[in-house]
This record gives structure tokens, C-alpha cells and sequence, in this order.
């Protein structure tokens, strides 16, 4: 067996980001750039309003109140045509260029309106209530540089630059073969001893959120010619994840069924808990992952492993996941040479989280593990730990 740390080395080792293109706006949300973007426009391009109101001089509502001649309206689009000069205004709205000649927004509030004058009644500080061209950006500002992956934000961002199109990498596509005798999708009555399938659409719903395009291939049967009939398919794709049969029974022929199809085997097993048996490794240019046959313990791999390849691919830096820290909400006995990671509630405390574990670890245990807000991170050989010992957590739950 292998450590964790050893088989995510492995598993990344070598892997380049996919091919790269360019993109609309429409479609560059979650996807990862190829190249940064610059600002090729400043914004605002002019001094604008930020408020509704007035537009002044500082110098003429030095006392209050000042009456003011109304000598021009400008709404937001529209370019003044009037400088503003002693003794004037301009009727303002957000988002309006400032005429020439003022220096300051009264807002609509501070003010009453008396046919074509204004009266401004409160004091208002040089320069309020203006936004100056160029304060968010000016032309030729880094808005984004490569490997971030796009948040809608930032797409409004580059639309307000006036930028139509990025370089950005293709999601990385990812096929995913469930097998076993026992199965039968979603939404068909399971007869005998058979089960419903439940890792495969978990899992392309992990992908999606990773930025990956997962392709269903669906359930194979333990027959090695049927397992591949149903890869063929998935080996144009970036990964192929077989889910179940990559242990040592004498049900788990995923391995050999591959062998003809040229697989070269990496590793199959890592010390660690649940997910001991996985196998990775690859046919031409695609790698394989052959996860645990047990949901829990096959979507803990896939967290643990087939995200970083997946984000790697898809054009990220990998820097390892996310470990906050917390306490013990309850002891835990001492650890042995595998690492675990164990399912655990949490809570928020004036002290920070507080991990408890779940009372059943067992690795087909899915509702333990859809309650679990994170894992608790236990390395091999760890000593019992007691309540309010401090621990390392992978979170789960989106709020940590």
C-alpha cells in the first residue's frame, strides 16, 4: 500500500491542462483561463454621478440654504452640454456624467425643487456623491490572470471592460462506468438482491461543481467483454472512472477486463480509510481512476483524488485541499497505519468548529454520510484523542 500523499503525486504527476480556446462571455462562467485578461477601457470612462440629485459647486452651498438655478437635466447615457457656473446646477441621476464646472452631488434629498431653481438646505463635503473616471479600472489593468477559474462576478467584470470573448481551457471531460452484477439504475425497481446504483450520479454532480463534464456509461455487468464494450465509448475522454470492481475478489475484474484494452496499472492500493482499494492508471492517453465499489468510500476517493486531477486538467493550480482547523466534539480511540477520515457533524462555537464523529463508519453507510458536514483528518498511527482536542477537518459542507 501507498500513503495518500504518494498517490496524489502520482496521480497528478505529469498532467498538463487541456486544450484551450476561445470563448463568449455566456459561457466563460466556471471555466478556467488560458490567459490573463487585461482592461482595454477605463471605467467609468468619465466622472459620474452616484446619487440622484444635484449636480454644484462647492463654493456656491457654502451657505445654507443656497438657491441655485436649475440650468440643465443629464440622465445616465447622456453626454452635459453645459458648463455649470456661479450660482447654477444641474438636475443629475446616477450614473450621469458630471458637467464641467461642478464639483460636488447634492442629493435629491437635501434639496427642494422650486420650478427651475433649487434649494439645497443640507451641507454636503467637497466631492461627495462622484464616482472618478477610471476609479474601478483604467485601460491596460490585469482583471484576471491565468488559471483563475471565472466567477460570475468577474464575467461582469470583463463585460464591463468591454471584453466579448477569453482564452480559456475545455471542461476536461470525464467518463464514468458503473459495474457489478447487483446493480440497477435510478428509477428501476431492484429485483432479488439487486441495489440502486447511487455513486455514478453523485459523482458527475461533484464533477460539474469541479468544472468537469462528466459522460455516463452507464452499468456494466462482471463481464469482462461487456466491460469494455461499454468503455469503448469513454476512452476519447480526459479520465475514465470505473466505479467498483478494482478490489481482490473474484468479482472484481475490472483490472483484467482492461488488460486487453492496453491498461497499464500505477498503483491499487493506499493506506487510508474508507477507499482502500483504488487503482489507478491508464489506457493511451487516458487516465484511469477505478474507484471502491461502497458509495462512501468512492466519493471520499473522488474528493481526495480525482479533484485535483480534474481541476489540474482543467487549468487550476493545485495547492492541496482545504483543511480548516477545529476541536473534538468527542474522543476518538487511538488510529492504526491507514489514514482516516472520519465523517463528522459540526458546529460553530465561540471557539471556532467543534468535529464530532458520527457514531457509524461504516463505508456504505450513506445517510451517516449525507449528514456529515466534514472529515475529520486522522493520520496513520494517531494517538486516542479527547474532547476538545485540536484536529485538522476537510470540509464538506458548503457554510465551512
Amino acid at each position: 500500500m501507498i500513503s495518500v500523499a504518494e498517490a496524489e503525486a502520482r496521480i497528478l504527476a505529469g498532467v498538463s491542462p487541456v486544450a484551450a480556446g476561445r470563448i463568449g462571455l455566456d459561457e466563460a462562467a466556471g471555466r478556467v483561463l488560458a490567459a490573463a485578461v487585461a482592461a482595454p477601457r477605463t471605467h467609468p470612462p468619465h466622472d459620474v454621478s452616484s446619487m440622484d440629485g444635484y449636480a454644484v459647486r462647492q463654493a456656491d452651498i457654502a451657505a445654507l440654504p443656497a438657491m441655485l438655478e436649475i440650468v440643465e437635466r443629464i440622465a445616465a447615457g447622456a453626454m452635459p452640454q453645459l458648463a455649470i457656473g456661479a450660482g447654477q446646477a444641474a438636475r443629475i441621476f446616477t450614473g450621469a456624467v458630471i458637467p464641467a464646472g461642478a464639483d460636488t452631488v447634492v442629493i435629491q434629498e437635501d434639496t427642494r425643487a422650486e420650478a427651475k431653481r433649487v434649494a439645497v438646505l443640507e451641507a454636503t463635503a467637497l466631492g461627495r456623491n462622484i464616482r472618478r473616471a477610471g476609479y474601478d479600472f483604467r485601460s491596460g489593468d490585469g482583471l484576471a490572470a491565468a488559471g483563475a477559474r471565472l466567477t460570475p462576478q468577474q464575467v461582469a467584470l470583463f463585460a464591463a471592460a468591454n471584453v466579448a470573448t477569453v482564452a480559456a481551457h475545455r471542461r476536461p471531460r470525464v467518463a464514468i462506468l458503473a459495474t457489478g452484477d447487483e446493480l440497477v439504475p435510478p428509477g428501476i425497481a431492484p429485483e432479488g438482491a439487486q441495489i440502486v446504483a447511487s455513486t455514478g450520479i453523485a459523482l458527475a454532480a461533484m464533477l460539474r461543481g469541479w468544472g468537469a463534464e462528466p459522460i455516463d456509461l452507464g452499468i456494466a455487468r462482471d463481464d469482462p467483454e461487456e466491460i469494455r464494450a461499454k468503455v469503448a465509448p469513454g476512452l476519447d475522454a480526459d479520465v475514465l472512472v470505473t466505479l467498483g470492481g478494482a478490489s481482490v475478489g473474484d468479482h472484481d475484474i475490472v483490472k483484467p477486463a482492461l488488460g486487453p484494452l492496453g491498461l497499464s496499472v500505477d498503483f491499487w492500493k493506499i493506506a487510508m480509510r474508507p477507499g482502500k482499494p483504488l487503482m489507478f492508471g491508464a489506457i493511451g492517453s487516458t487516465r484511469v481512476l477505478g474507484l471502491p465499489g461502497n458509495p462512501v468510500s468512492s466519493l471520499v476517493c473522488a474528493r481526495l483524488f480525482l479533484e485535483p486531477l480534474v481541476r489540474v486538467l482543467g487549468g487550476e493550480s493545485w495547492r492541496g485541499h482545504r483543511l480548516i482547523e477545529a476541536r473534538l466534539g468527542a474522543a476518538l480511540g487511538a488510529n492504526d497505519q491507514r489514514q482516516d477520515y472520519v465523517r463528522a457533524t459540526v458546529e460553530a462555537s465561540q471557539d471556532g468548529p467543534i468535529a464530532t464523529a458520527l457514531p457509524l463508519q461504516d463505508s456504505g453507510n450513506l445517510s451517516g454520510f449525507a449528514r456529515a458536514d466534514g472529515l475529520i483528518l486522522r493520520a496513520p498511527h494517531a494517538p486516542a484523542a479527547e474532547i476538545g482536542a485540536p484536529i485538522k477537518l476537510l470540509p464538506l459542507a458548503s457554510w465551512l
